[in-house]
């Protein structure tokens, strides 16, 4: 829920998980896993969101798929939340598994 944070600054899509994992890691190992699940989904989405603003800034039309990849990670963050407080777990449909 801390990647909400994303929008008011889509940086904080990352930034709000990892203060929380990084807080939270040696409380629990719960916190840790999904703490490493969430950044990796948030680093993922900023990278192709970063990629395809890149992109409209030469093809124009792409602007709009790029606040859609923004809106996505925002969304998967809620319904993560929910998920997470109804089952205990979450796995995210599609993420970089960039921290182990």
């Amino acid at each position: 829920m801390a990647a909400l944070a994303g929008l008011l600054m889509p940086l904080a899509l990352v930034l709000g998980p990892l203060l929380v994992w990084m807080l939270k890691k040696h409380e629990d190992d719960f916190f840790n896993v999904q703490g490493k699940k969430a950044i990796n989904f948030q680093l993922t989405i900023l990278l192709i969101a970063f990629v395809v603003f890149m992109l409209a800034a030469v093809i124009r039309p792409l602007i709009a798929p790029a606040f859609m990849v923004l809106l996505t990670g925002i969304v998967f963050a809620v319904i993560a939340g929910v998920m997470i407080k109804r089952e205990g777990d979450f796995d995210y449909p599609f993420s970089l598994n960039l921290i182990k």
